[in-house]
């Protein structure tokens, strides 16, 4: 397991992978940082796989939709990785409820069970769990904290409503 930090223009994030992929990808301080995965041991190294994702992070951040393919390994439950795919389907610069969400994975998944899954999410960003806003369309929860889910939302061209952040 290897690590690097990574300056973002909201704030550092860490980047955590393995051979198999990027396996957490966290703004500091948010809520679940390093969760499954052993931070504390892992090696302060760049590797090709990190590069990569930090060239995805460049082309997000400078407004574009990556074209840089980075391959993801996050730990989780089966649930939670289900979700974490449909998440993966969203597409950049759209939005999805938990209600929607919910029902592509099942008719009988309620939205709190997605909205945790979405917020213990490792890959912030790679997993694009700030794409999802509730029902009304105001915007909800965001382990990286809802200024920056504003933030992200707005520089995917999103019209945000809702929050005390959100202008117009």
């Amino acid at each position: 397991m290897n690590r690097i930090d990574y300056q973002t223009p909201l704030g550092p994030m860490t980047l955590a992978a393995d051979d198999q992929g990027l396996c957490g990808a966290w703004f500091k301080g948010q809520a679940h940082y390093g969760q499954g995965v052993a931070l504390a041991q892992a090696s302060v190294a760049t590797t090709p796989l990190l590069n990569r994702a930090t060239r995805w992070l460049d082309g997000y951040f400078a407004g574009t939709r990556p074209a840089v393919e980075v391959p993801l390994h996050p730990s989780g439950t089966a649930f939670r990785q289900a979700v974490w795919t449909a998440l993966r389907q969203v597409p950049y610069g759209t939005t999805i409820t938990y209600r929607d969400l919910g029902q592509a994975l099942g008719a009988s998944t309620s939205p709190r069970a997605v909205g945790n899954a979405v917020g213990h999410n490792p890959l912030s960003l790679f997993v694009p769990c700030h794409r999802v806003v509730a029902v009304s369309g105001d915007l909800t929860g965001y382990a990286g904290g809802l200024e920056r889910k504003v933030a992200l939302l707005t520089l995917e061209g999103v019209a945000v409503r809702g929050h005390a952040l959100a202008k117009g």
